[in-house]
């Protein structure tokens, strides 16, 4: 039986950076929650029990404190990874929290919607030596690939420039504890580091079973700012509408919205998939479809759709309308009636700003 599981979360996410230069990428909120809650919620409804979660030094206590202990039943435990030295390595550093048992790996970064329960259940009946997930893309040539002869894979090749299939490793594994034996005899790639595809094509050579296991359902690698909209979005089509804030009677909802606690809602417009978060000011606002707003946000007198505000922000006097926009917590967009008519900017690292 697949009891544990491992989620790898200790990567920089440089590709999300500013917003990963205060946050880790896998806590940064889709629908005002952590992008990692929605795999942990998914890992406990196919019957995993315990789950260690991969970390960096970095970034441990972060995770202890936003994720806990004991969320959605799961007993947890924190796995610090010192080095980035690739997928297989954290594996490896996670053999005392796995021991002998079959486990579950999942990339903390990607979003799977599928229903893990069958995947793990056809696992559990087989003698394989591995499980993986794939799905068919546009562009295999960012993922690791695998090549099929039934329901067997019979190669994995780690982003090939000449892609042997259009089938991607989604990033989710079941293995047997010969896996370690993969990962004994296999080197550093030209990255560095140590491939878990690699591993897995040890196992194949050696003659091991590693099923693939196709799904064509939605999943996502939320590595990019543009995937997080996606996401977003995604996530809002299942809102339901929930109002526990106050909406005055100059405000028209429409669709489905929720509005958190101890938020108020003045002379607005608020067109639905929308989350709006506890303790906010919208105010004298449009706020479109597709956006979800942290805690403790104020919106006054400006526009804003398809976007992410996370906790704390102000935008304020904005005459044009906000759109596709991720803004890190704290951050603050507010006009000025002083002259001469200025811009003032305070950007951090590799921040994007258009107008």
């Amino acid at each position: 039986m697949v009891k544990k599981a491992i989620v790898l979360c200790a990567g920089k996410g440089t590709r999300l950076r500013p917003l990963t230069f205060t946050t880790a990428k896998h806590l940064i909120p889709i629908a005002n929650r952590p992008i990692l809650f929605y795999s942990l919620e998914n890992i406990a409804r196919a019957g995993i029990e315990e789950v260690g979660i991969v970390v960096s030094p970095y970034n441990a206590e972060e995770f202890r404190k936003v994720v806990g202990d004991n969320p959605f039943g799961l007993k947890i435990t924190y796995i610090v990874q010192e080095e980035p030295k690739g997928l297989a390595h954290a594996v490896w550093v996670s053999r005392d929290f796995l021991g002998d048992e079959d486990f579950m790996m999942y990339l903390g970064d990607n979003l799977i919607l599928e229903d893990l329960r069958k995947f793990v259940e056809d696992f559990e009946r087989s003698d394989y030596a591995a499980s993986i997930l794939l799905s068919p893309v546009k562009d295999p040539t960012r993922f690791g690939v695998a090549v099929m002869e039934g329901d067997r894979v019979v190669k994995v090749v780690e982003k090939p420039k000449v892609p042997p299939s259009n089938l991607a490793i989604v990033g989710l594994y079941l293995f047997r504890n010969r896996i370690f034996e993969g990962i004994e005899n296999i080197k550093p790639s030209w990255r560095g580091e140590l491939e878990i595809t690699d591993a897995i094509e040890y196992l194949i050579e050696k003659g091991e079973k590693v099923k693939g296991y196709i799904i064509y359902g939605w999943w996502k690698d939320t590595g990019k700012p543009d995937d997080l909209l996606e996401a977003n979005r995604k996530i809002l089509m299942g809102t339901n509408e929930e109002i526990l804030g106050e909406v005055d009677d100059k405000t028209t909802i429409q669709g489905a919205v929720m509005i958190g606690k101890n938020s108020r809602v003045v002379n607005s417009l608020i067109r639905g998939p929308v989350v709006i978060g506890e303790n906010c000011l919208i105010k004298d606002t449009y706020v479109g479809p597709y956006t979800s707003i942290g805690n403790n946000v104020i919106l006054e007198s400006c526009e804003i759709e398809n976007s992410i505000v996370m906790d704390s922000c102000s935008i304020v006097g904005i005459e044009k309308r906000i759109d596709s926009s991720i803004l890190g917590k704290g951050v603050s967009v507010r006009s000025s009636a002083r002259r001469p008519a200025t811009l003032s900017l305070i950007l951090g690292d590799m921040s994007r700003v258009e107008f």
